[in-house]
C-alpha cells in the first residue's frame, strides 16, 4: 500500500515536465524574433519535448529499480 501511495505522488509531479517544456520552447521562439507563430511552434515542440522525455527517460528509470 506504501508502495503505491509513493506512485501516485510521484505522477502529481509530470505536469511540471510539460510546464517547462512549454515556457522553454516559447521563450526560444520569442528570442529568435521571427514572429509569434514561431513562438506557438516552440511551445508545440516543446511540449512534445517534455512528452518524449517523460515517456523514455523518466518512466524507464522506474523499471530499473
Amino acid at each position: 500500500m506504501k508502495h503505491q501511495h509513493e506512485q501516485e505522488e510521484e505522477k502529481s509531479y509530470d505536469f511540471l515536465y510539460y510546464v517547462f517544456g512549454l515556457f522553454t520552447g516559447v521563450f526560444t521562439g520569442a528570442i529568435l524574433n521571427v514572429g509569434l507563430e514561431w513562438a506557438l511552434v516552440g511551445g508545440v515542440l516543446g511540449l512534445l519535448s517534455a512528452a518524449l522525455f517523460l515517456q523514455v527517460l523518466v518512466k524507464g528509470r522506474e523499471k530499473d529499480i
